[in-house]
Protein backbone atom coordinates (compact mmCIF):
# COMPACT_ATOMS: atom_id res chain seq x y z
CA UNK A 1 0.00 0.00 0.00
CA UNK A 2 0.96 3.65 -0.39
CA UNK A 3 -0.43 7.10 0.45
CA UNK A 4 -1.74 9.04 -2.52
CA UNK A 5 -3.83 12.12 -3.29
CA UNK A 6 -7.34 11.70 -4.67
CA UNK A 7 -6.74 13.22 -8.11
CA UNK A 8 -3.30 11.58 -8.39
CA UNK A 9 -4.98 8.22 -7.83
CA UNK A 10 -7.26 8.82 -10.80
CA UNK A 11 -4.37 9.82 -13.06
CA UNK A 12 -2.28 6.90 -11.82
CA UNK A 13 -5.02 4.40 -12.64
CA UNK A 14 -5.58 6.10 -15.97
CA UNK A 15 -1.86 5.86 -16.77
CA UNK A 16 -1.80 2.17 -15.86
CA UNK A 17 -4.74 1.51 -18.19
CA UNK A 18 -3.31 3.63 -21.03
CA UNK A 19 -0.04 1.68 -20.89
CA UNK A 20 -1.97 -1.56 -21.31
CA UNK A 21 -4.57 -0.44 -23.84
CA UNK A 22 -3.55 1.82 -26.76
CA UNK A 23 -7.21 2.54 -27.53
CA UNK A 24 -7.54 4.82 -24.48
CA UNK A 25 -7.14 8.53 -25.22
CA UNK A 26 -7.69 11.62 -23.08
CA UNK A 27 -9.17 14.79 -24.53
CA UNK A 28 -10.49 18.05 -23.17
CA UNK A 29 -9.65 21.66 -22.40
CA UNK A 30 -6.06 22.11 -21.14
CA UNK A 31 -5.59 18.41 -20.39
CA UNK A 32 -1.95 18.51 -21.51
CA UNK A 33 -1.20 20.96 -18.71
CA UNK A 34 -3.61 19.63 -16.10
CA UNK A 35 -2.33 16.07 -16.57
CA UNK A 36 1.25 16.83 -17.56
CA UNK A 37 2.49 13.46 -16.35
CA UNK A 38 0.18 11.63 -18.73
CA UNK A 39 1.05 14.05 -21.54
CA UNK A 40 4.79 13.52 -21.04
CA UNK A 41 4.32 9.76 -20.95
CA UNK A 42 1.89 9.26 -23.83
CA UNK A 43 2.29 12.31 -26.07
CA UNK A 44 -0.07 14.61 -27.89
CA UNK A 45 -1.70 11.88 -29.97
CA UNK A 46 -3.25 10.31 -26.87
CA UNK A 47 -3.52 13.36 -24.59
CA UNK A 48 -5.22 15.95 -26.76
CA UNK A 49 -6.11 19.55 -25.96
CA UNK A 50 -9.42 20.69 -27.43
CA UNK A 51 -11.07 24.05 -28.11
CA UNK A 52 -13.40 25.41 -25.42
CA UNK A 53 -16.42 23.68 -26.88
CA UNK A 54 -17.85 20.86 -24.78
CA UNK A 55 -20.42 20.06 -27.44
CA UNK A 56 -17.70 19.62 -30.07
CA UNK A 57 -15.24 17.44 -28.19
CA UNK A 58 -17.84 15.31 -26.39
CA UNK A 59 -19.55 14.70 -29.71
CA UNK A 60 -16.19 13.72 -31.17
CA UNK A 61 -15.58 11.41 -28.20
CA UNK A 62 -18.89 9.61 -28.80
CA UNK A 63 -17.94 9.04 -32.43
CA UNK A 64 -14.43 7.90 -31.42
CA UNK A 65 -15.92 5.38 -29.00
CA UNK A 66 -18.22 4.05 -31.71
CA UNK A 67 -15.20 3.69 -34.01
CA UNK A 68 -13.26 1.51 -31.55
CA UNK A 69 -11.36 3.88 -29.26
CA UNK A 70 -11.95 4.23 -25.52
CA UNK A 71 -11.93 7.99 -24.98
CA UNK A 72 -11.87 9.84 -21.68
CA UNK A 73 -13.48 13.22 -22.29
CA UNK A 74 -12.79 15.70 -19.51
CA UNK A 75 -15.42 18.35 -18.85
CA UNK A 76 -13.92 20.75 -16.37
CA UNK A 77 -17.12 21.35 -14.37
CA UNK A 78 -20.21 19.17 -14.42
CA UNK A 79 -22.28 22.36 -14.69
CA UNK A 80 -21.00 22.69 -18.26
CA UNK A 81 -22.22 19.24 -19.23
CA UNK A 82 -25.48 20.86 -20.27
CA UNK A 83 -23.64 22.37 -23.25
CA UNK A 84 -22.94 18.81 -24.48
CA UNK A 85 -26.16 17.21 -23.24
CA UNK A 86 -27.31 16.06 -26.67
CA UNK A 87 -24.18 13.98 -27.32
CA UNK A 88 -24.31 12.39 -23.88
CA UNK A 89 -28.02 11.95 -23.15
CA UNK A 90 -29.44 11.38 -26.61
CA UNK A 91 -26.60 9.50 -28.30
CA UNK A 92 -24.07 7.89 -25.96
CA UNK A 93 -26.71 6.73 -23.46
CA UNK A 94 -29.20 5.39 -26.01
CA UNK A 95 -27.15 3.95 -28.85
CA UNK A 96 -26.74 0.43 -27.44
CA UNK A 97 -30.49 0.08 -26.85
CA UNK A 98 -31.46 1.60 -30.19
CA UNK A 99 -29.07 -0.70 -32.07
CA UNK A 100 -30.21 -3.84 -30.27
CA UNK A 101 -26.78 -4.23 -28.71
CA UNK A 102 -24.86 -4.03 -32.00
CA UNK A 103 -23.22 -0.69 -31.15
CA UNK A 104 -21.48 0.25 -27.93
CA UNK A 105 -20.09 3.54 -26.59
CA UNK A 106 -17.18 2.78 -24.22
CA UNK A 107 -16.84 6.42 -23.16
CA UNK A 108 -15.72 7.90 -19.84
CA UNK A 109 -16.71 11.49 -19.05
CA UNK A 110 -14.47 12.73 -16.24
CA UNK A 111 -15.77 15.83 -14.52
CA UNK A 112 -15.59 17.74 -11.24
CA UNK A 113 -18.58 18.54 -9.06
CA UNK A 114 -19.62 20.04 -5.75
CA UNK A 115 -19.41 23.29 -3.84
CA UNK A 116 -18.17 24.75 -0.61
CA UNK A 117 -15.71 27.34 -1.88
CA UNK A 118 -17.79 30.34 -3.00
CA UNK A 119 -18.18 29.92 -6.76
CA UNK A 120 -21.96 30.05 -7.00
CA UNK A 121 -24.68 27.94 -8.55
CA UNK A 122 -23.27 27.84 -12.09
CA UNK A 123 -20.02 26.17 -10.99
CA UNK A 124 -20.79 24.19 -7.82
CA UNK A 125 -23.61 21.80 -8.68
CA UNK A 126 -23.47 18.02 -8.30
CA UNK A 127 -26.14 16.88 -10.81
CA UNK A 128 -25.50 13.14 -10.37
CA UNK A 129 -29.20 12.54 -9.80
CA UNK A 130 -30.08 14.21 -13.10
CA UNK A 131 -27.45 12.22 -14.98
CA UNK A 132 -28.36 8.90 -13.35
CA UNK A 133 -32.00 9.52 -14.31
CA UNK A 134 -31.06 8.76 -17.93
CA UNK A 135 -31.12 5.02 -18.79
CA UNK A 136 -27.82 3.84 -20.25
CA UNK A 137 -25.54 6.11 -18.20
CA UNK A 138 -23.39 4.84 -15.35
CA UNK A 139 -22.63 7.52 -12.74
CA UNK A 140 -19.71 7.07 -10.33
CA UNK A 141 -18.93 9.32 -7.32
CA UNK A 142 -15.95 7.99 -5.28
CA UNK A 143 -15.04 9.31 -1.83
CA UNK A 144 -11.51 7.91 -1.30
CA UNK A 145 -8.34 7.70 -3.39
CA UNK A 146 -8.47 3.90 -3.37
CA UNK A 147 -12.03 3.92 -4.70
CA UNK A 148 -11.25 6.67 -7.20
CA UNK A 149 -8.44 4.67 -8.85
CA UNK A 150 -10.26 1.35 -8.79
CA UNK A 151 -13.49 2.79 -10.15
CA UNK A 152 -11.65 4.67 -12.89
CA UNK A 153 -10.16 1.36 -14.01
CA UNK A 154 -13.65 -0.16 -14.04
CA UNK A 155 -15.02 2.79 -16.00
CA UNK A 156 -12.30 2.39 -18.62
CA UNK A 157 -13.13 -1.30 -19.03
CA UNK A 158 -16.89 -0.79 -19.25
CA UNK A 159 -18.58 -1.16 -22.60
CA UNK A 160 -21.09 1.61 -21.90
CA UNK A 161 -20.75 5.32 -21.02
CA UNK A 162 -19.65 6.24 -17.50
CA UNK A 163 -19.77 9.70 -15.95
CA UNK A 164 -16.92 9.79 -13.42
CA UNK A 165 -17.38 12.59 -10.89
CA UNK A 166 -14.78 13.92 -8.45
CA UNK A 167 -15.73 16.39 -5.74
CA UNK A 168 -13.50 19.44 -5.87
CA UNK A 169 -12.97 19.60 -2.09
CA UNK A 170 -11.30 16.18 -2.02
CA UNK A 171 -9.37 16.62 -5.27
CA UNK A 172 -5.80 17.84 -4.79
CA UNK A 173 -5.81 19.04 -8.41
CA UNK A 174 -8.75 21.32 -7.68
CA UNK A 175 -7.64 22.36 -4.21
CA UNK A 176 -4.37 23.67 -5.65
CA UNK A 177 -6.37 25.76 -8.13
CA UNK A 178 -8.97 26.96 -5.63
CA UNK A 179 -6.24 28.21 -3.29
CA UNK A 180 -4.66 30.37 -6.01
CA UNK A 181 -5.59 33.61 -7.71
CA UNK A 182 -6.11 35.62 -4.53
CA UNK A 183 -8.10 32.90 -2.76
CA UNK A 184 -5.32 31.86 -0.39
CA UNK A 185 -7.15 33.52 2.52
CA UNK A 186 -10.39 31.61 1.84
CA UNK A 187 -11.11 28.68 4.13
CA UNK A 188 -12.61 25.52 2.69
CA UNK A 189 -14.57 23.05 4.81
CA UNK A 190 -12.49 20.00 3.91
CA UNK A 191 -13.04 16.95 6.13
CA UNK A 192 -9.91 15.51 7.71
CA UNK A 193 -8.26 12.65 5.78
CA UNK A 194 -10.58 13.19 2.80
CA UNK A 195 -8.20 14.20 0.01
CA UNK A 196 -5.39 11.71 0.72
CA UNK A 197 -5.37 8.08 1.73
CA UNK A 198 -4.04 4.55 1.20
CA UNK A 199 -4.12 2.93 -2.22
CA UNK A 200 -2.74 -0.24 -3.82
CA UNK A 201 0.53 -0.21 -5.76
CA UNK A 202 -1.25 -1.80 -8.73
CA UNK A 203 -4.84 -0.89 -9.46
CA UNK A 204 -7.59 -3.48 -9.67
CA UNK A 205 -11.11 -2.68 -10.90
CA UNK A 206 -13.88 -2.27 -8.34
CA UNK A 207 -17.39 -3.45 -9.20
CA UNK A 208 -19.89 -0.80 -10.23
CA UNK A 209 -22.96 -0.61 -8.03
CA UNK A 210 -21.31 -1.98 -4.89
CA UNK A 211 -21.60 0.26 -1.84
CA UNK A 212 -19.09 0.26 1.03
CA UNK A 213 -20.01 0.27 4.72
CA UNK A 214 -17.63 2.85 6.19
CA UNK A 215 -18.90 2.61 9.77
CA UNK A 216 -21.16 0.17 11.58
CA UNK A 217 -23.98 1.33 13.82
CA UNK A 218 -27.20 0.09 15.36
CA UNK A 219 -29.38 3.20 15.89
CA UNK A 220 -29.28 5.11 12.62
CA UNK A 221 -28.18 4.52 9.02
CA UNK A 222 -26.61 7.44 7.16
CA UNK A 223 -26.40 6.90 3.39
CA UNK A 224 -24.24 9.23 1.33
CA UNK A 225 -21.53 9.56 -1.33
CA UNK A 226 -18.58 11.74 -2.31
CA UNK A 227 -17.33 14.34 0.15
CA UNK A 228 -20.51 14.01 2.22
CA UNK A 229 -19.38 10.54 3.33
CA UNK A 230 -16.57 12.21 5.28
CA UNK A 231 -18.97 14.72 6.82
CA UNK A 232 -21.26 11.84 7.77
CA UNK A 233 -18.35 10.06 9.45
CA UNK A 234 -17.53 13.21 11.41
CA UNK A 235 -21.15 13.51 12.48
CA UNK A 236 -21.28 9.82 13.45
CA UNK A 237 -18.28 10.31 15.75
CA UNK A 238 -20.00 13.24 17.45
CA UNK A 239 -23.23 11.27 17.77
CA UNK A 240 -21.30 8.46 19.44
CA UNK A 241 -20.35 10.89 22.20
CA UNK A 242 -24.07 11.28 22.87
CA UNK A 243 -24.63 7.54 22.98
CA UNK A 244 -26.04 7.25 19.43
CA UNK A 245 -24.59 4.53 17.20
CA UNK A 246 -24.73 5.58 13.53
CA UNK A 247 -23.66 3.53 10.53
CA UNK A 248 -22.35 5.23 7.36
CA UNK A 249 -22.95 3.65 3.95
CA UNK A 250 -20.94 5.01 1.00
CA UNK A 251 -22.90 4.37 -2.21
CA UNK A 252 -19.86 4.99 -4.47
CA UNK A 253 -22.09 4.97 -7.55
CA UNK A 254 -25.53 6.40 -8.26
CA UNK A 255 -26.18 4.26 -11.32
CA UNK A 256 -26.05 1.37 -10.82
CA UNK A 257 -27.37 1.74 -7.27
CA UNK A 258 -26.65 -0.87 -4.61
CA UNK A 259 -30.24 -1.53 -3.56
CA UNK A 260 -29.38 -4.55 -1.43
CA UNK A 261 -26.88 -2.58 0.67
CA UNK A 262 -29.44 0.19 1.23
CA UNK A 263 -32.09 -2.27 2.38
CA UNK A 264 -29.66 -4.09 4.66
CA UNK A 265 -28.59 -0.81 6.27
CA UNK A 266 -32.17 0.34 6.84
CA UNK A 267 -33.34 -3.03 8.17
CA UNK A 268 -30.56 -3.02 10.79
CA UNK A 269 -31.50 0.33 12.33
CA UNK A 270 -35.03 1.31 11.27
CA UNK A 271 -33.87 4.90 10.70
CA UNK A 272 -32.56 6.30 7.41
CA UNK A 273 -30.83 9.62 6.84
CA UNK A 274 -29.73 10.41 3.28
CA UNK A 275 -27.02 13.06 2.94
CA UNK A 276 -26.87 14.25 -0.65
CA UNK A 277 -25.16 17.39 -1.99
CA UNK A 278 -27.31 17.19 -5.11
CA UNK A 279 -30.69 18.91 -5.23
CA UNK A 280 -33.37 17.58 -2.91
CA UNK A 281 -36.33 17.48 -5.29
CA UNK A 282 -36.71 14.52 -7.69
CA UNK A 283 -33.22 13.23 -6.89
CA UNK A 284 -31.11 10.53 -5.26
CA UNK A 285 -32.44 11.14 -1.74
CA UNK A 286 -35.97 10.27 -2.80
CA UNK A 287 -34.79 7.28 -4.83
CA UNK A 288 -32.98 5.78 -1.83
CA UNK A 289 -36.16 6.11 0.25
CA UNK A 290 -38.20 4.51 -2.56
CA UNK A 291 -35.81 1.54 -2.70
CA UNK A 292 -36.35 0.82 0.99
CA UNK A 293 -40.11 1.38 0.83
CA UNK A 294 -40.55 -0.88 -2.18
CA UNK A 295 -38.70 -3.59 -0.25
CA UNK A 296 -41.45 -3.42 2.37
CA UNK A 297 -39.29 -1.95 5.13
CA UNK A 298 -40.74 0.12 7.96
CA UNK A 299 -38.44 2.99 8.95
CA UNK A 300 -38.10 6.64 9.93
CA UNK A 301 -36.67 8.89 7.22
CA UNK A 302 -34.97 12.24 6.81
CA UNK A 303 -32.62 13.86 4.31
CA UNK A 304 -30.01 16.59 4.23
CA UNK A 305 -29.62 17.94 0.69
CA UNK A 306 -29.12 21.08 -1.36
CA UNK A 307 -32.58 22.61 -1.56
CA UNK A 308 -32.14 25.56 -3.91
CA UNK A 309 -29.76 27.37 -6.26
CA UNK A 310 -26.38 27.63 -4.53
CA UNK A 311 -25.73 31.27 -3.53
CA UNK A 312 -22.47 33.12 -4.06
CA UNK A 313 -22.41 34.58 -0.53
CA UNK A 314 -20.36 32.21 1.62
CA UNK A 315 -22.58 32.43 4.69
CA UNK A 316 -25.63 31.60 2.58
CA UNK A 317 -23.78 28.85 0.73
CA UNK A 318 -22.80 27.27 4.06
CA UNK A 319 -26.46 27.14 5.04
CA UNK A 320 -27.50 25.70 1.68
CA UNK A 321 -25.08 22.78 1.35
CA UNK A 322 -24.97 19.69 3.59
CA UNK A 323 -22.58 20.09 6.51
CA UNK A 324 -21.80 18.33 9.78
CA UNK A 325 -24.15 20.51 11.81
CA UNK A 326 -27.12 19.86 9.51
CA UNK A 327 -26.38 16.12 9.61
CA UNK A 328 -26.22 16.19 13.41
CA UNK A 329 -29.51 18.07 13.74
CA UNK A 330 -31.32 15.76 11.33
CA UNK A 331 -29.92 12.69 13.12
CA UNK A 332 -31.00 13.92 16.55
CA UNK A 333 -34.47 14.68 15.25
CA UNK A 334 -34.76 11.16 13.83
CA UNK A 335 -33.73 9.71 17.17
CA UNK A 336 -36.50 11.66 18.95
CA UNK A 337 -39.13 9.85 16.92
CA UNK A 338 -40.12 6.30 17.90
Amino acid sequence: MREINFSDAIDDALGQAMAQDPRIILLGEDVQGLHSGLFTRFGRERVRNTPISEAAFLGAAVAAAMAGLRPVAEIMLVDFIGVAADALLNHAAKLETFSGGRWHVPLVVRTSCGGGYGDGGQHEQSLWGWLAHIPGLNVVVPSTPADAGGLMLTALEAGSPVVFMEHKLISSLWLDFLGSGGRNSVQFDIPAQAARGPAPLTWQPLPLGQAALRREGSDLSIVSLGVSVHRALQAASLLQEQGISASVLDLRSVSPLDRDAICQAVSRTGRLLVVDEDYEGFGLSGEVAAVALEAGLNFRYARVCTRTTIPYARHLEDQCLPNVDRILQASLQLMKNP
